[in-house]
């Protein structure tokens, strides 16, 4: 058993030092091309950034969704790149790639999703939705009357029928 725990608490801490050693030394994240907002409707204004170019200028292409070329500058944020670029109007729905290449030769991608409808503005639904079925007290109390004695009366028979069987009178 000591064997065991020994083995598994020295591959955790092993792990951990691999972690630790490929992690940025100012804590931000390197590898990726942050978009914002990551869902848009075409005509929207999107921005990107990244901290894979640090101080560097980059060259950002959207030309996948349309949009062509667009720069990436410095931040007043610490190691950070940003830019923008405007979605056409003439985009059709769907999952493009969005690149940006730092002045060193390292390229990094985002994803943005076009659709048609807006999830910003979306119409909460309010009040009774008519489905032709009624509620618990529904348009005829005749009928809801009826159906609540037929339950009493299942309900009775059910318990009847166990309690002779629990007794051993068979059924």
């Amino acid at each position: 058993m000591r064997r065991t725990a020994r083995l598994l608490t020295g591959t955790a801490l092993a792990v951990a030092a691999a972690g630790l050693a490929g992690a940025p030394a100012y804590g931000g994240s390197t590898g990726s091309l942050e978009v914002f907002p990551s869902t848009v409707v075409p005509g929207t204004d999107v921005t990107v950034n990244t901290a894979a170019c640090g101080t560097e200028t980059a060259t950002g292409d959207a030309s996948a969704v349309g949009a062509g070329t667009f720069m990436l500058a410095p931040s007043a944020h610490e190691h950070d790149a940003i830019g923008q670029f405007r979605v056409p109007p003439s985009a059709q729905p769907g999952t493009y790639e969005i690149v940006a290449k730092c002045g060193g030769g390292r390229q990094v991608t985002g994803d943005l999703i076009v659709t048609l409808t807006s999830t910003r503005d979306q119409i909460q639904p309010r009040g009774h939705v008519n489905t032709g079925v009624g509620g618990a007290l529904g348009p005829d109390p005749v009928q809801t009357a009826a159906g609540v004695a037929a339950l009493a009366v299942a309900a009775a028979g059910g318990t009847w029928l166990l309690h002779r069987r629990a007794r051993g009178d068979g059924i």
